[in-house]
Parts: structure tokens; C-alpha cells; sequence
């Protein structure tokens, strides 16, 4: 008898973010050490499976011991009360903006409704956390077979846990959980030398004018060297006067002594030059503070950038005090994979 070869994959499209998504960070990304730690029920599925950044797929015949293979957390059908659920750790503490439950390729095997609770611990400890006090910040929810659910959460505190929770079983093919990461800086050392544009320390992509291939700025700010072109940020070949450029908030006031500008993976496509400028910003939203970034003060003067390397500049460096915000400039246009802001905290 003849093997059977499965299909070609299907990949699911990706999901129209509104603002408050495409401005925000994926909290759950595994890229930043997020973990999905326990879940009641992942016989079809293995829970880890919603965490991956990649686009959920489906693959035509394929099967493992139990079954389809389904690309996400799927529980076997519940013949008892009660509902299925699991417990994910963010990559970094923050504050929730909201969520993408995405059932993609479940059509008949999707769960009706979601919620999810948060809790803030120091602990991992499965036992621990089931014992934790958790508050609802996404109301039960209804949802349907194949689809990006883009809910928002009711909760403004900060936090480092989810329990999510489907109704009664089913699958989840990704969670995405879009929010802004806080603190992460509370316990550098004084006088040490940290990333303070790094995600996991609290920094964030306040705007960008494009990011028409690759991701949007905030991967600038993501640990590791890029793993591929499209792993940093890279906007569309300029066919105007101008150039490109991002803003980006530190996760605390710092004075930069070293900065790191990574092009790896760029190579017939890297920015000729970049320069950065920066401030100390007390207040203002995020459209006022991109306004006002065009008249700081230069942090670093335009420098050259080659193919698919790490440039570091210390010396070049002009001395402007504690800043919490800078304007990465790219001229014209063109894509990098990471920006390093190497410096010291300064506490009020």
C-alpha cells in the first residue's frame, strides 16, 4: 500500500491590527522568553504550539498518534463539566493593551467563547500559580471557526501571567497579547552598563514613517541578532527627497555611552548612513513627542553603515545628559536589524 504524502501547507493570512495592536509589542512572544507552562488538556494539540510567532499553518493529511495534526493548542472533546485552560507567561511584564485569539484553520474544532485572567507572581511553579489570585481582564468572549479575534483587555495594571481559559474545549491556534512592557530596570546596578532600548528593559517604538517590508520598528528593539531580512525593520525604496527614520522611548532615563546599529541580513538593502537625535521628554502622547523630535539635539552625527554588520560607535557619541527618547534617522531608506542604546541609569 501505497504511503500517503501529505499536502502542501496553508498558511493563515495575517490579521488586520487595529491601531492599539499595530502600536504595541506582543507581550507572549517566545522571542522574548515567553512560555506557555501547563495547560488542563492539550491531547490533540500541545499548548506551546499557540506561542509560535510563525503564521499558523494547516497540512492537508497530515496525522500524528492522536489524531489530525493541528497547528496551535487543541484539547480532546470534554465529556465531563468544566472547561479547558492554560497558563502562559508573559516575556516581559506589561501593560495589556489587548488580544488576538486566533482560530485559524479550527473550523469545526474551535472553541465558542475565550477569557482570560491575569496575575502578577515571581514564580513559575504550576502548583504556585494555580494557587495565585487572578483578576479577569478579557470578559468570556464569543468566537467563531477560522478567524482573527482582535479583543481588547479591561485592565490597565501592569502583569506577568495569563490564565486563558476556552469554553467548554477546542483550539487556539495562536494568542498574540499586545501591550507596552514595563520596568525591567528597577534592579540594574548603579553605574552598570545596560541596553536601555532593549524591549525586555521597558523600551518601546513610539512611531515610525514605514515599515513597508520586514516588521515594524519595535523589532529593532528585540533580543538577538535578526535571524533573517525579515527579522528588523525596513521600509520601501524612497522615490522622494527625505529620508526615514523611527522614535523610540528608553525604559528609563539614561546617559548612552555605546551604540550598536546591526544591519546583519541587510545586504543589498542596508541604509547608506543613520544619525540619531534625542531629548529628555517629560510628558506629551506619542503625536506631539514624534512632533517634537525633529528639533533634537543630535546624539549621534550621520555615520556610514555596510552590508550585514554590527557597527558600534562610542566616540562619536555627543554628550547631551540623561535623554529617554531618540529619533533613529535612516538615509535614504533601507532596513536594520537591531539598535543598541548602551548606557547608564539615571535615578531621579
Amino acid at each position: 500500500m501505497a504511503s500517503h504524502t501529505p499536502g502542501a501547507p496553508v498558511f493563515a493570512p495575517p490579521a488586520n491590527l487595529p491601531e492599539w495592536a499595530s502600536r504595541s509589542v506582543d507581550l507572549a512572544s517566545t522571542r522574548l522568553g515567553a512560555q506557555a507552562l501547563y495547560a488542563s488538556d492539550d491531547f490533540f494539540g500541545e499548548v506551546v504550539r499557540m506561542l509560535n510567532p510563525e503564521p499558523a499553518q494547516f497540512v492537508p493529511g497530515k496525522f500524528d498518534v492522536n489524531g489530525k495534526w493541528m497547528d496551535g493548542w487543541e484539547s480532546r472533546r470534554k465529556r465531563v463539566a468544566g472547561h479547558d485552560w492554560a497558563l502562559v507567561k508573559l516575556g516581559v511584564k506589561g501593560v495589556i493593551r489587548g488580544f488576538d485569539v486566533d482560530t485559524s484553520h479550527f473550523t469545526g474544532n474551535y472553541p465558542p467563547a475565550v477569557s482570560i485572567e491575569a496575575t502578577v507572581s515571581d514564580s513559575d511553579d504550576v502548583d504556585a500559580l494555580k494557587a495565585a489570585t487572578w483578576t479577569e481582564i478579557l470578559p468570556p468572549s464569543a468566537l467563531g471557526p477560522n478567524s482573527h479575534h482582535l479583543l481588547e483587555s479591561t485592565s490597565d495594571a501592569v502583569w506577568t501571567h495569563l490564565r486563558v481559559n476556552m469554553y467548554p474545549d477546542g483550539g487556539i491556534a495562536r494568542l498574540r497579547v499586545y501591550g507596552r512592557p514595563v520596568g525591567g530596570l528597577e534592579n540594574a546596578l548603579a553605574g552598570a552598563l545596560v541596553d536601555l532600548l532593549a524591549m525586555e528593559n521597558g523600551g518601546r517604538a513610539v512611531s515610525w514613517n514605514d515599515a513597508s517590508f520586514g516588521s515594524a520598528a519595535a523589532a529593532l528593539l528585540l533580543p538577538g541578532r535578526g535571524v533573517n531580512m525579515g527579522d528588523g525593520w525596513e521600509t520601501r525604496r524612497r522615490r522622494e527627497p527625505g529620508n526615514d527614520w523611527c522614535v523610540l522611548e528608553l525604559g528609563a532615563p539614561g546617559i548612552i555611552e555605546k551604540i550598536e546599529v546591526d544591519t546583519a541580513f541587510f545586504k543589498g538593502n542596508f541604509p547608506d548612513r543613520c544619525s540619531i537625535q534625542a531629548a529628555r521628554v517629560s510628558a506629551g502622547t506619542d503625536r506631539s513627542i514624534t512632533t517634537q523630535s525633529l528639533f533634537w539635539d543630535t546624539l549621534l552625527p550621520e555615520q556610514k553603515l555596510t552590508a550585514d554588520a554590527i557597527h558600534t560607535f562610542s566616540e562619536q557619541i555627543t554628550a547631551l545628559g540623561p535623554i529617554t527618547h531618540v529619533r533613529f534617522n535612516i538615509f535614504p531608506d533601507g532596513g536594520v536589524s537591531r539598535l543598541r542604546l548602551w548606557g547608564k541609569v539615571v535615578r531621579d
